[in-house]
Parts: structure tokens; C-alpha cells; sequence
């Protein structure tokens, strides 16, 4: 009994692990980066603009 417990832990763990990962994963398609790029675009355009007045 005691080796069924050793062996049922790691299989738990893989089936938790493959649901925590597609809960994870479940807003990555409806979310793109279009937010992100902008802001590091801006952000691109005002080191560009503090660098270029000295």
C-alpha cells in the first residue's frame, strides 16, 4: 500500500500541474501586446528625445 501512495503523489502532482497550467495559459489568447508595445515605444521615444537635446 505504501508503494501505491509513493507512486500515486507524482501522477497527482502532473495532473495538478497540467490544470494550474491551463488555468495559467486560459487569458494569453484573448490578450494581445499591443499595450506594451506602445508603451515601450514611447518610452523608446522619450530616451530617444532626452538623448538627442545635450
Amino acid at each position: 500500500m505504501g508503494a501505491l501512495v509513493w507512486l500515486l503523489i507524482p501522477l497527482l502532482a502532473a495532473v495538478l500541474g497540467g490544470l494550474w497550467g491551463s488555468w495559467a495559459n486560459r487569458t494569453r489568447k484573448a490578450r494581445s501586446d499591443g499595450p506594451e508595445l506602445d508603451g515601450y515605444a514611447r518610452f523608446r521615444a522619450a530616451m530617444e528625445k532626452s538623448h538627442s537635446g545635450t
